[in-house]
């Protein structure tokens, strides 16, 4: 038996250009747990057409807010997450990385996003729904060359998103990556 292919928590993961499942087409995956009972991440690169207020109209600091909602995954949308690298305005958050945590304390995020709107947008994503897989799943997607593991970095994360994003990581693996980034899922869109 082969051994796993664990991924550590922070690693970015790049959807292999011919993946065609469209819940991870040109997708970027931030890792936030890998184990033996299965992995959970985020999907960083794709915004909704929602805003923080359609999630939280009822929270005081939030309600009007307009501040950009991602979309983590393609499981359970009613769970709300957000990632930060500022953990010196929002404490409370798990380490992913030596730059990237994982929540914290919502008041404190609320403020970052009312009184730092602009450094705000640069250092907050706030995601809807997540990344899951089973045991041994991912492990199997990896052996399979279905991703492209990458350092995840609070530039890449917080600097770009879309199929942009999705270039920038697969570039950021050097040699391949190059042609990689511009090779279409589907190679008859040719």
């Amino acid at each position: 038996m082969e051994p796993a292919m664990r991924v550590e928590q922070g690693t970015l993961l790049a959807a292999w250009p011919d993946m065609l499942d469209p819940n991870f087409m040109h997708s970027v995956v931030l890792m936030c747990q890998h184990s033996e009972e299965g992995a959970y991440g985020l999907i960083t690169n794709r915004e909704t057409d929602h805003v923080v207020s359609d999630l939280l109209p009822d929270h005081p600091l939030l309600a009007d807010s307009l501040f950009p909602v991602f979309l983590g995954g393609p499981v359970d949308h009613t769970a709300m997450q957000f990632l930060h690298c500022v953990p010196e305005a929002i404490p409370g958050g798990v380490a992913l990385s030596d730059s990237i945590w994982l929540g914290g304390e919502l008041d404190a995020m609320a403020e970052w996003l009312r009184d730092e709107p602009e450094r705000a947008l640069r250092s907050v994503r706030i995601f809807l729904g997540y990344s899951g897989w089973g045991a041994g799943q991912l492990d199997l997607e990896l052996g399979l060359g279905s991703w492209i593991p990458a350092t995840g970095s609070t530039e890449t994360i917080f600097g770009t998103s879309g199929e942009e994003m999705w270039r920038r990581v697969v570039r950021s693996i050097g040699g391949a990556g190059e042609e990689l980034q511009n090779q279409p899922p589907d190679i008859s869109w040719n």
